[in-house]
């Protein structure tokens, strides 16, 4: 079975794509000062890459999400909730978490299958 590396860098892949499935990294976003925009911005970019992958959100298995404030949680859960196909919630489980870089709100990780 293949596996596909999507974006890769020295560090990690954008995502990766084995088995059917597209696992992304978590993704991040600093140049939004609330976790609105940082939210809007890392579903783009998640977005992009379940396109890039041969899926999108009509076919997310799994979220994670980490915040840094769990006060937040309405505000990030607003563009979440706009985001997502409502006929197809994926499973999605958010903490309250220290993130790399204090400039950081939210971080978000899917997995989605591939459109067959």
């Amino acid at each position: 079975m293949s596996i596909t590396r999507i974006q890769p860098g020295p560090r990690m892949s954008k995502a990766v794509v084995h088995g059917g499935l597209v696992y992304t990294s978590g993704h991040v976003n600093a140049t939004a000062p609330d976790v609105t925009g940082q939210t809007l911005h890392i579903l783009e970019a998640i977005d992009a890459l379940l396109r890039d992958a041969g899926s999108d959100k009509s076919h997310l298995i799994s979220a994670t999400i980490w915040l840094a404030d769990i006060a937040t949680f309405d505000q990030m859960n607003a563009v979440w909730e706009a985001w997502i196909d409502p006929a197809n919630p994926p499973t999605r489980a958010t903490v309250q978490s220290i993130l790399a870089n204090p400039a950081y709100k939210v971080e978000i990780a899917v997995v989605a299958a591939v459109i067959a």
